[in-house]
This record gives C-alpha cells, structure tokens and sequence, in this order.
C-alpha cells in the first residue's frame, strides 16, 4: 500500500468517511483496500466505506468492515417524508449486514448515559426498539412465527452502575444467547456541520464510550463472540477540532482579501500542517481542552428525533414481515 499514516495525526473522528478525507489532506491520495461508494438520494446521501484487509485497516485506525454514512440536514428539522425515507435506506442497508434467519433472536442495546443529553441516543432509541422475545409462545403460531424475537437494554455507563459495559452485555449474551447485537451510541466528529446531520453504520462492533474520549473495551464479534452491528451519530466535536475548523475558516477568509499587511502572519499559518495546528490549538487550550466537547443548543429535540429515526430502520430491519403500521400498533399497546 501506498500510504502511511502520522501517528501524531489525533484530529478526532469516530467517522470512517472522515478518517479518509484526514488521510486524503495527508497527502494518502492511494487507499489501497479501500472501497468508497456514494448514492444520492433527494434529501440525503449516502457514502459506503468498505475496508478490505488488515493493511487498509492498520492505515485507517479501524477494523475491516462496512461503514455506511447517512447524511442530511433535514434530521435537524421535523421532515416527516425525509425521516422516514432515512429510516427505510437505514432498514434495508442492515438488512444487508444481517445473515441470520428470522427465527434468531438479536439484542439491541443502547450504549450511553441517559442523563445527558448528547449521551443519551442508545437509551432513547431502545424506548422505541419494539421487543417481543417476552412473546414467544404466547402468541397465535400464524402470528408468532411472523415476528422476530428481539430483545432490549440500556446497561447505562460505569459512573451509574459501577459495572463496565462489557461484563452487562457479555452476561446478557451469554443468558438470552442472541444470533446478533445491534449497539447504538454517540459518537464524536471532526467536523461541526455533521453533528447531529450523520448517522453510521458498521458491521465492525462499537468501543462504548469513545464518542467522548472515554473508550471501554470493544463490542465485536470477537470480544462477546457474536456479530455486532454498531449504529452510532456525532453528538459532539471536541473543542480543539472546533477552533481547528474556525483557524481554517479565518486563513481561507484571508486568502481572499489583501493579507499585504499581515503576509508574514498568513505564511506562517499556510505553512503549517493539519496535525501542528492542532498540537498547537491543544496545547493552548490545556489543561481542561481533552475535557470540553460542544454541542448544538437544540440537542434534546434533535436526539428525540434520531431516536424516532433510527429506531423506525432498527424496527423494519428486523420484523421483516411488520409493515410500519403494524409495528407502530404494537408499540402503541
């Protein structure tokens, strides 16, 4: 492969697309393993980011797998249409990840703190998961083996409970045994204008916790010996990327005006590197800058409604023979 990633390259990203586009600013133009795809649909795209061996995977700082982005402005506006159209692509692209039959049992669950808000989309999705392997047995046979046995939990985080997520949800495989995991949390981006405007979706597993720089041990198919699909959205931006993006904003400004009084100040920052900004804006903001992360002010509307989103595609992925109506009815009782 062509291409070698800077370890002091620590501008933050959960997102796979984005980790291209930092190794592409790099110079790492040959990706080699790498697969990228974008569909365009009326109100959102959708960008594929496929890993194919461990020499991509070494360069990307991630496993190999599938990483399907979801991206629009309209999750933060009440686009009903828009919504559910987001909901159905999400519903076939896991149905896609999924190869297990119907009468397997998955288990959902929702990563994250649910006392705060930008933490709390894996709790509040899995208030809208519709769970039936309660059901089993109890239900007419024609009805019965039409539904999906699904199961769902919110462990919480390790400041509430004072147990690691891992050893809840490794417990929970072991006693319910699943066919597959399906994991929601928050996540961190490099970029302001994709909070809460993404979603991702992996069949790689989730390090619980990451999307606020407090990585716990992975959810994958190795560690809970099951596969793990990991549905997650950036909530957050650390502040040293924020500052990043504005620097960048203010030398683009420059270049388009007279800088003749201020030419040595502008070269000096064209000639920096991407990953000696950052150092420098860290450095900076020490020492309380690894602990602020900023968030957009109407953050509780807008997870309420990723919530909705996202678990309206959970819910369609796996009850396969439920319409929308009929999976709304059974919430609804």
């Amino acid at each position: 492969m062509g291409c070698k990633k800077d370890k002091r390259f620590l501008i933050r990203t959960d997102l796979a697309m984005e980790t291209q586009e930092l190794l592409k600013e790099a110079g790492n133009e040959d990706l080699s393993g790498v697969e990228i795809e974008t569909e365009e649909y009326e109100t959102f795209k959708v960008t594929s980011v496929s890993i194919k061996n461990m020499e991509a995977a070494e360069v990307f700082g991630k496993p190999e797998g599938s990483y399907i982005t979801i991206e629009t402005t309209k999750i933060q506006i009440n686009d009903v249409s828009c919504h559910e159209k987001i909901s159905e692509v999400m519903s076939n692209i896991i149905k896609r990840l999924i190869n297990i039959k119907n009468e397997n049992t998955v288990l959902v669950i929702g990563l994250g703190n649910w006392n705060i808000t930008p933490d709390a989309l894996g709790p509040k999705t899995v208030e809208k998961i519709l769970v039936t392997r309660h059901l089993e047995g109890s239900l007419p046979e024609e009805i019965g083996a039409s539904i999906r046995p699904v199961a769902a939990i919110s462990p919480g985080v390790m400041g509430i409970t004072g147990i690691e997520t891992m050893e809840t949800v490794k417990g929970l495989v072991e006693r319910v045994k699943p066919s597959l995991v399906i994991a929601i949390d928050a996540l961190a981006s490099r970029k302001l204008s994709r909070v809460n405007t993404t979603i991702q979706i992996a069949d790689t597993g989730v390090a619980p916790g990451s999307g606020v720089g407090n990585s716990r041990v992975s959810l994958n198919q190795d560690t809970l010996g099951v596969p793990v699909i990991a549905i997650g959205v950036p909530t957050v931006v650390d502040a040293a990327t924020l500052v990043n993006d504005s620097m960048d904003l203010i030398i683009d400004d420059m270049a388009k005006f007279s800088v003749k009084e201020h030419k040595d100040l502008y070269d000096m920052l064209m000639s920096l590197k991407n990953e000696e900004k950052y150092e420098i804006i860290k450095n900076l903001l020490e020492p309380c800058g690894d602990n602020m992360f900023v968030t957009p002010k109407d953050v509780d509307s807008v997870i309420n409604r990723l919530s909705g989103i996202i678990a309206n595609g959970i819910n369609l992925a796996l009850q396969i023979n439920l319409c929308k109506d009929d999976i709304n009815r059974f919430l609804n009782i």
